[in-house]
C-alpha cells in the first residue's frame, strides 16, 4: 500500500516519517552525518569538503589545472587550449585558483605586458585527480548522453 502526502508525492509505508537522507544512507542520518566528518576533520569536515568542492567541482577549475600541467603558460595559451571558455571566465577561474592557492600569477613589467601562469605545489597536486576525472568522462559520457536521452524522453 502507498500512501499519499498533501500534494500528491507517494510514499511507502517503510518510508513515513523518514527524511530523505535517512531513506537514502544505510544506517540512517547519524551514519551519514559520521561519514562527512571524515576521519581527521571532525564535525567541521563536511563544510571544509564542500568549500573545497565548490572550487574544484565547477565547470572549469580542473581543466585549467589539468592544463597548467603541462608548465608555465600564458592567458592566452590558456584560453586556446580550453575549447568554450571565455576570456571572462577564465579570468575568474584563475583568479579563484590564486587565491585557493592553487595558482601562482606572475606579472612581467614588460611592453606589452606578460602574465604567466603556473600551479604551486598544492595545485600540482590535483593533476592526477583531474585527469582521472576527465577519462572517467570521456569513458562514460556516451552512456551519461544516452541515460539523459532516455530520462528526457519519459
Amino acid at each position: 500500500m502507498v500512501e499519499t502526502r498533501t500534494k500528491g508525492t507517494p510514499v511507502s509505508p517503510a518510508h513515513h516519517g523518514r527524511t530523505v537522507t535517512e531513506r537514502r544512507a544505510p544506517g540512517g542520518l547519524a551514519e551519514y552525518e559520521r561519514s562527512c566528518e571524515g576521519r581527521q576533520g571532525g564535525p567541521e569536515a563536511g563544510r571544509m569538503i564542500r568549500d573545497v568542492l565548490d572550487r574544484v567541482g565547477d565547470k572549469w577549475s580542473l581543466l585549467v589545472v589539468a592544463t597548467l600541467g603541462d608548465g608555465v603558460m600564458r592567458f592566452s595559451d590558456l584560453l586556446r587550449h580550453i575549447p568554450g571558455i571565455s576570456q571572462r571566465m577564465l579570468t575568474l577561474t584563475l583568479r579563484q585558483l590564486e587565491r585557493d592557492g592553487l595558482v601562482i600569477r606572475t606579472a612581467y613589467a614588460e611592453v606589452p605586458p606578460r602574465v604567466e601562469y603556473r600551479l604551486t605545489a598544492l595545485g600540482a597536486t590535483l593533476i592526477e585527480i583531474a585527469h582521472t576525472i576527465a577519462q572517467w568522462a570521456i569513458a562514460n559520457h556516451s552512456t551519461i548522453e544516452k541515460s539523459r536521452a532516455e530520462y528526457d524522453a519519459r
